[in-house]
């Protein structure tokens, strides 16, 4: 069994320690932070400073393979999840009825729930486990190094003193000073792929009130104006997060800090009035995030591994913008797959690295097509212009076969082009425009005008 040292104690840090552990390999897990998620969520979420993860109070949408990961390795903590308030909504359940049932349809579910809820699930299920060791306040330091051809990493340094390991994978997230500390030693540096999206997030956090309504009916999470995204993020138990999207150049998305001028705003939106309409109670300031890019780091070049001994997982692997919700689904992909070929990859990571390129590559590359499209057009406010598309997106709510390609690329399961491109989708949606002729593509949530009127700028 390969003696293995996490670096980072975030949820792809803790879903490979632990599937790991229940593998039967020894695992030190490293994490910087002298707390982990415990008990007290509501208290946790919104007054533990994270100034290093700051997407950490943001929302999240827990996708298919987030379930399907946990049901396969870890199903108490999908249990747990389901105690602590986590909730699971199917794609179909838009539709009074599920329609005949097809292979595959049962994974289309969204776990509703804050990220610390599956953190705190996670870390209870570590601790329960013997083969992992936990040491919180411990900063990694260095990596421990022999230069070989490629050199290979034998452990981690931190307070001074090397732990030895026979794999290190590195979980510490987007920021990762991995790179830099392969760079000063002298290896090969990591090929990096990097996409500034230009894209902002605006968010803030309500609970429904225990007197008060509890359902805003058959209401679509989203709207969008030609140049912002509005959308709700129904999570566990009664909360329930709003959140603006728009580009970094818009002159006026400053002002949206001030609570009274972003529920203005979000009032104006169709998706997010309805829940806002409920009169539920904010939790929260309004919470701003930007300076986002989707970055690949690929710790193997043309001639090979640059180094031995070392993987990366999660954000420092791979690092996508929140536009589609990837990132937890792609770092439990990556444990689950760590996890199962550990001795592997401890003697020759190269395989490990071949199956990122083929297997989450392509997730990467289909984030940043869209964003560069999204980018521009929140940058210019320009209108629809794919009346074929926008017909596709419409249809989805009213034909369950064309809400399941929808779903099938919402969950990772295929790609757009695959899912889309059949001849049965392509008849319903014929069939959809067919039945309404005079269908233009519009946005439902506010014009310019009406958002210059509200924003000061």
């Amino acid at each position: 069994m390969a003696r293995v040292a996490v670096i980072g104690g975030g949820i792809s840090g803790l879903g490979t320690a632990l599937m790991l552990g229940r593998r039967g390999h020894p695992v030190t897990l490293f994490e910087q932070e002298p707390r982990q998620a415990g008990e007290d969520l509501h208290r946790d979420f919104f007054h533990w400073p994270r100034p290093r993860t700051p997407q950490a109070v943001h929302p999240h949408s827990l996708l298919a393979p987030v379930r399907r990961v946990l049901l396969a390795e870890a199903p108490d903590v999908h249990a747990d999840l389901l105690a602590r308030g986590a909730r699971e909504w199917h794609e179909f359940d838009w539709f009074d009825e599920h329609p005949p049932r097809r292979s595959g349809d049962e994974e289309l579910v969204t776990l509703r729930a804050r990220r610390i809820v599956l953190e705190a699930a996670l870390t209870a299920a570590v601790r329960r486990e013997a083969s992992v060791e936990v040491r919180t306040g411990s900063r990694v330091e260095a990596l421990a190094l022999r230069m070989d051809a490629p050199a290979r990493v034998t452990g981690v340094v931190t307070g001074g003193r090397t732990h030895r390991a026979d794999l290190v994978v590195d979980a510490s997230g987007r920021r990762s000073p991995v790179p830099a500390w392969l760079r000063a030693a002298g290896c090969r540096p990591p090929v990096v792929d990097s996409h500034r999206t230009g894209i902002a997030y605006v968010c803030r956090w309500y609970r429904l009130r225990p007197d008060g309504p509890r359902d805003p009916g058959r209401v679509k999470t989203g709207s969008a104006s030609p140049f912002a995204f509005a959308g709700v993020f129904p999570s566990d138990g009664d909360t329930f997060a709003v959140s603006v999207v728009l580009s970094t150049d818009d002159p006026t998305r400053g002002a949206l800090r001030d609570p009274a001028v972003f529920e203005a705003v979000a009032r104006r939106f169709p998706a997010t009035a309805a829940w806002l309409g409920l009169d539920p109670e904010p939790q929260s300031p309004v919470l701003f995030m930007a300076g986002l890019d989707n970055r690949w780091t690929a710790l193997a070049d043309a001639a090979g591994p640059v180094v031995t001994g070392l993987v990366a997982a999660g954000d420092s692997l791979i690092h996508t913008n929140p536009t589609f919700g990837h990132g937890t689904a792609l770092g439990l992909i990556a444990a689950q797959h760590l996890a199962a070929h550990a001795d592997g990859i401890a003697a020759d990571p190269a395989d490990y690295h071949a199956w990122t390129r083929r297997t989450l590559r392509p997730w990467f590359d289909e984030q940043v097509t869209a964003d560069t499209t999204n980018g521009r057009r929140l940058a210019e406010g320009s209108p629809p212009t794919d009346r074929r598309a926008a017909a596709r997106t419409a249809c989805a709510f009213d034909d369950p076969v064309v809400m399941r390609a929808r779903a099938q690329v919402r969950h990772l399961v295929l790609p757009a082009d695959a899912a889309y491109g059949t001849e049965e989708i392509d008849r319903h949606v014929t069939a959809w425009l067919t039945a309404r002729p005079d269908f233009v593509p519009t946005y439902d949530g506010p014009t310019r005008a009406e958002w210059d009127a509200l924003v000061p700028a």
